[in-house]
């Protein structure tokens, strides 16, 4: 496939011409309930034994799932596993989206940003967007809708690649005595940031000239209400047991992109998107170095900051469905 620099062609920023996606996700969490916003391939609460693969595809900070969720239907048809794979594109939208598209009252929604670091819901309860992932999960492992379900892939570009990452850091565990009866899978794309374990920065940071950079999502200080710990290290000793794919284009090295986080906290981690996921990993890999067991960068050459050239290279491929 031809390398892609621009992002896809998402939509419009003008919030009336976003499309809504068609699919509503019920969560009640300890009688804490709202309607989460996602488009399938198939239904979730239907058995389907011929899956054997679900990867949820998570859009960027323009909240166009649809886009992402065609993106990831062109994935799948490169990969000749149609039929075999359930595609998942949540859709977390602003509050301006819920009101200009006439959303029910129950219609979870967050600020255009909060979404990606895990931040509770505005309204209608303060469920966070980690909740919606907990909630899809909850229905993948049922073994009785997916019996021969194998693995779930749970991948992100850009601000979706964000959200991957912290979600990853902060899911909850499994309850004693139990475990994911499915094999669960992050892929992380292009982010704009990461969420640091210590406060060791690629770039100098002045923590008087610039408060905020160890403070969530680009470090662990103010933890959202989702986290079920605040212990750095407790944090750090579960991530490195996550499979987590990190996939980079070789050509996403503009320090000027206008959907690069440029705030002096994301600008402590790197010049660029490239860069700031190369200091990353490397920073993750001489603290604790037996992580490169479960996880793994992948540069992809010649593609920038896009989804479909990300997740169509070969690189791509092998991320969501193995090989």
């Amino acid at each position: 496939m031809a390398a892609v620099d621009a992002a896809p062609k998402e939509a419009s920023r003008d919030t009336t011409a976003l499309k809504i996606v068609p699919g509503r996700l019920a969560i009640d969490r300890n009688g804490i309930a709202g309607i989460a916003l996602y488009e399938s391939t198939g239904a979730l609460d239907a058995q389907q034994a011929s899956v054997r693969s679900a990867v949820v595809i998570v859009h960027g900070h323009l909240r166009n799932a649809h886009t992402y969720f065609e993106s990831g239907l062109r994935a799948i048809a490169r990969s000749h596993k149609e039929g075999q794979v359930l595609l998942i594109a949540p859709q977390f939208p602003a509050q301006q989206d819920v009101q200009r598209n006439a959303l029910p009252a129950g219609t979870l929604r967050w600020t255009s940003q909060s979404w990606m670091a895990g931040d509770s819901a505005l309204a209608p309860a303060a469920l966070s967007s980690f909740d919606v992932f907990d909630a899809i999960l909850d229905k993948l492992n049922d073994r009785s809708r997916f019996p021969n379900l194998k693995e779930i892939v749970i991948a992100g570009h850009s601000g979706g690649g964000q959200v991957v990452q912290r979600y990853a850091v902060l899911r909850h565990p499994p309850r004693a005595g139990e475990g994911d009866s499915v094999l669960v899978r992050f892929v992380v794309a292009n982010p704009s940031s990461y969420a640091y374990f210590d406060a060791w920065r690629p770039e100098p940071v002045n923590s008087a000239d610039c408060p905020a950079y160890n403070t969530w999502k680009y470090g662990l200080d103010d933890l959202p209400s989702y986290a079920s710990s605040k212990d750095a290290s407790t944090l750090l000793r579960r991530y490195i047991q996550q499979d987590v794919t990190y996939l980079l284009g070789g050509n996403d090295t503009d320090p000027n992109h206008p959907a690069l986080d440029k705030s002096c906290a994301a600008q402590a981690q790197g010049p660029f998107r490239l860069a700031r996921g190369l200091s990353y990993y490397s920073h993750l890999v001489k603290q604790q170095p037996d992580v490169i067991n479960r996880q793994r960068l992948m540069i992809v050459p010649g593609v920038g900051h896009s989804a479909d050239g990300i997740f169509n290279s070969d690189a791509g491929q092998k991320a969501l469905f193995g090989g």
